[in-house]
């Protein structure tokens, strides 16, 4: 009996090995079903008493722990635990792309160069391989993907590109945590469709290098929308073909601009075009001083356009137009937010052109705020001849008047803090779709001006949720459908409060709680604590 000790301890440690090795941290941090079946499953076989002599002694096979749930940012909806080693890159293994699935070669590709495997294309599948495939006719909801790992071999399969690729982000992050890709099955899919960045290079121009790198950190953490607001009172910031004379010295070539397109395409993130009007257009008026607003005295208006006047539309328009050629993606932002000539307490009187614009345009009854409905209609109409879904922000909707703003405008949330704010019930009781930009969690306001403060991944973490809207209290749950999402937005507004780099590291945590907050809906099983280490393992 001696002699069958060392072979069960060295059965004991095996097992050990395996359970720490698969499902990520292991121990006090493992999660899911997997981690209580875990501690009930059985050690790895031992020789029987019958069998106990040094001549029959059999060599003991290794029965492993119901697997871990992978670990990843954000984490994955479901996971179908199993007893099995996982799967881990070794010599040999290689991404391959199912037949009549080439349209994946990139994704693949991609994933062999960051697991240090081969690439096989569409090769026969052996051991140790990774395999991706399309699967149009399943049913699954956009983006969503099912992983399975099973006989040293993992196989990603989705309805679109973009739910392979999750897949395969999940499987780096996996083997980047805990070594290896835990046995068994994720089912997995986003909460909510738009989920993402928003970044302002009006203000603080942001090299073509930053916004790349700011691209595959959002891919990674399954993000998919990337806001550009390109134009502002400091500086327009893409080069025009139609109006030269409102760029900025510091700018973006059009070439750039492909450029990154062309990267966020592979990353399956839409770039979205912001030109903020009638408001936040100094650039633009620098170089066409005789649009800007002034009111009854000529005291100029910083940054608003005169949209009583038909030249302030056409320059806009053509803008407009450019940049939806431009961006091929589905939306184009339109703004509409904080229109000075609305923030003084008799608008009529102190712009009596606007006042007068209004009732010829829609009237006798209308007033400044009908026409600035108005304007947002139209260059509403304008992105919509070009193919593009319009957004606006909130605080150029509003209540009663003889104009109402187009009902498939998206509705952009950031603030109640406007004059006349409307209750949020009025937008969702209307039926519009919102995404969620709430500056109490998710403005990085650079300087942190006007009692902003940076926004803080605990906080996001740990209180935020999509229905937050506005302030820190949700709305009701009979609402949910219409939140389309969220994104954390970058101002400008002190540009040279902090560095890119500087930047790049407020946002790091922020970031990643949302990305949690948007894919995966309900609070989060790991501590704040926890969340944070893995974010550090992860890089």
């Amino acid at each position: 009996m001696r002699r069958a000790v060392p072979a069960v301890a060295a059965a004991v440690a095996l097992s050990a090995a395996v359970s720490c090795s698969v499902g990520g941290f292991g121990g006090a941090e493992a999660r899911g079903a997997g981690r209580d079946r875990a501690a009930q499953a059985p050690s790895p076989t031992a020789p029987s008493p019958a069998a106990s002599s040094p001549e029959s002694a059999p060599s003991p096979k290794p029965s492993y722990p119901l697997s871990g749930e992978p670990r990843t940012i954000p984490s994955v909806r479901e996971h179908q635990a199993a007893r099995g080693p996982g799967w881990r890159p070794a010599a040999g293994s290689a991404v391959v792309v199912a037949k009549g699935s080439e349209a994946l070669a990139d994704e693949g590709r991609l994933l062999a160069g960051e697991l240090k495997t081969g690439f096989r294309g569409n090769g026969p599948v052996k051991a140790g391989d990774v395999e991706l495939s399309l699967d149009s006719a399943g049913g699954g909801a956009p983006e969503s993907y099912t992983l399975t790992t099973r006989d040293n071999r993992v196989r990603i399969t989705g309805p679109d590109e973009a739910g392979v690729f999750y897949g395969t982000r999940t499987l780096k992050q996996a083997v980047r945590a805990g070594g290896a890709m835990p046995e068994g099955v994720v089912r997995d899919r986003p909460d909510r469709p738009q989920r993402g960045l928003n970044v302002d290079i009006a203000r603080k121009y942001f090299t073509v290098g930053w916004l790349e790198a700011r691209l595959r950190e959002m891919a990674d953490l399954k993000l998919n929308t990337l806001g550009l607001h390109f134009a502002d009172d400091q500086g327009f910031r893409i080069a025009s073909d139609t109006h030269p004379e409102v760029v900025s010295r510091d700018h973006l070539s059009k070439a750039e601009v492909r450029r990154i397109l062309a990267l966020a395409r592979s990353l399956h993130i839409t770039v979205v075009p912001e030109i903020d009007s009638p408001g936040h257009l100094g650039a633009v008026l620098r170089a066409h001083p005789g649009l800007q607003l002034r009111n009854v005295q000529g005291v100029p208006r910083q940054g608003a356009i005169d949209i009583s006047k038909p030249e302030s539309a056409r320059i806009v328009d053509d803008l407009l137009r450019e940049y939806a050629q431009l961006f091929p993606g589905r939306w184009f932002h339109v703004g509409a937010d904080e229109y000075q000539a609305l923030t003084v307490r008799d608008p009529q009187a102190s712009y009596p052109q606007l006042a007068r614009a209004a009732v010829q345009k829609y009237g006798p009854n209308a007033t400044v705020r009908d026409l600035a409905t108005g304007w947002l209609n139209d260059r509403a109409s304008v992105v919509r001849a070009a193919r593009k879904q319009p957004k606006a922000w909130n605080d150029g909707f509003f209540r009663g008047g003889a104009v109402s703003p187009d009902k498939d405008i998206e509705v952009e949330y950031w603030t109640g803090k406007e004059i006349g704010a409307r209750p949020l019930a009025e937008y969702l009781a209307e039926g519009r779709k919102v995404v969620n930009l709430n500056d109490e969690y998710l403005y990085y306001v650079l300087g942190e001006p006007n009692e902003f403060t940076y926004p803080t991944g605990r906080r996001i973490y740990e209180e935020w949720t999509p229905l937050v809207l506005r302030g820190t209290t949700p709305v009701p749950a009979r609402y949910s459908d219409q939140i389309l999402g969220g994104r954390l937005a970058v101002w400008g507004d002190r540009a040279q409060a902090q560095t890119q780099d500087q930047v790049a590291a407020g946002i790091r945590m922020p970031l990643r709680a949302l990305a949690q907050k948007l894919w995966t809906p309900g609070p989060p099983a790991l501590s704040w604590a926890d969340f944070n280490a893995l974010a550090d393992r992860l890089g």
